[in-house]
């Protein structure tokens, strides 16, 4: 059965729109999907599912989220094979310095990216900015908060869109596959 990733967005930042974890693994099993875990306590979801197509499997984990503990919430969905490619085509590797100011950005649609395209063009120094065939990669040396880049990457993408750093990101991906390995 393939493996999927649920990114939920901004939830357990601050006080507001506050979810366990295991809350949050027995809304997505309750919805069929199997080997159900969470990363961290941000949103992060591995979970094996016979379903087809990662816009509805999202669209069902949101609404179940809404419906189960009140919390609204956007969902992006990645299949495991899909993380393969985003960590294989980090283009910006060999500039990070730091994995917690190197975010991956994961729209909801890939064809989203096309909005920010234009942004691989600007000169953000010293942050950087490149687009993958399912990401955008943005590597923000001063800090996520001060980056001109993020602020306007934000601005253009809306809502549409969630972010991890690199060291969470490698971390889903070793455990999408191990659930694939197994």
């Amino acid at each position: 059965m393939p493996t999927h990733i649920a990114l939920l967005r901004g939830i357990n930042v601050g006080r507001a729109k506050r979810i366990a974890m295991a809350d949050l693994r027995v809304v997505v099993a309750e919805l069929g999907h199997t080997n159900v875990r969470t990363l961290l306590n941000s949103g992060n979801v591995v979970f094996d599912s016979a379903r087809k197509g990662a816009s509805p499997i999202a669209a069902t984990i949101r609404d179940a989220i809404a419906e189960k503990t009140g919390v609204s919430c956007e969902v992006v969905v990645v299949s495991a094979a899909e993380l393969v490619v985003i960590v294989s085509e980090n283009p910006l590797g060999p500039v990070v310095t730091n994995p917690s100011r190197y975010l991956v950005a994961f729209p909801s649609a890939a064809s989203a990216l096309s909005k920010v395209s234009a942004l691989v063009q600007g000169d953000w120094s010293p942050d950087q900015f490149a687009l993958g065939s399912r990401a955008a990669y943005l590597w923000c040396e001063g800090g996520i908060l001060e980056s001109k880049l993020a602020k306007e990457f934000d601005r253009l993408m809306g809502a549409g869109v969630t972010t991890r750093n690199w060291a969470t990101v490698l971390k889903l991906h070793a455990m999408s596959r191990q659930a694939e390995e197994a």
